[in-house]
């Protein structure tokens, strides 16, 4: 058994290949299905293209399904400096639920309400202003 890629629903599908730019990801590839009427992208960190999230757009909507997304855990990927990230999300709009105030993890989330941990590479940094102090915003 081999790992090929963790899938979620989006409902703005521009928006979210925008959000997860913002988390150094790039598109490796796209389906497009007429008859199926869905649209799917896969993104994958640079020289990491076996370990995707595949962006399942449905054109029609997704009325259906739980307007929350909770039935999904969340995504996560370790970044090189959590507190420069962190700033680089922030600044780019996106709410950082719940800070890297160890220096060690973060959680976000997409336009489409999925969690995304994020977790320092190798030791935990030193705290650091404003993230040490910083409270939690909503939920992860």
């Amino acid at each position: 058994m081999r790992y090929l890629h963790t899938m979620v629903r989006v409902k703005d599908l521009e928006s979210s290949i925008a959000f997860y730019k913002l988390l150094g990801l790039e598109e490796t590839r796209r389906h497009e299905s007429t008859k199926g009427r869905f649209t799917l992208v896969f993104m994958a960190p640079p020289g990491q293209s076996e370990c995707p999230v595949e962006l399942t757009y449905n054109w029609d909507g997704d009325d259906g399904l739980p307007s929350d997304s909770r039935h999904f855990g969340h995504l996560a990927y370790e970044v090189e400096d959590i507190y420069a990230k962190c700033a680089e999300l922030q600044a780019a709009g996106v709410t950082i639920n719940r800070p890297p105030r160890d220096g060690r993890m973060a959680f976000v989330r997409s336009p489409d309400n999925i969690s995304i941990e994020l977790l320092q590479a190798g030791d935990a940094l030193p705290a650091q202003e404003p993230w040490a102090s910083m409270g939690n915003t909503g939920h992860w």
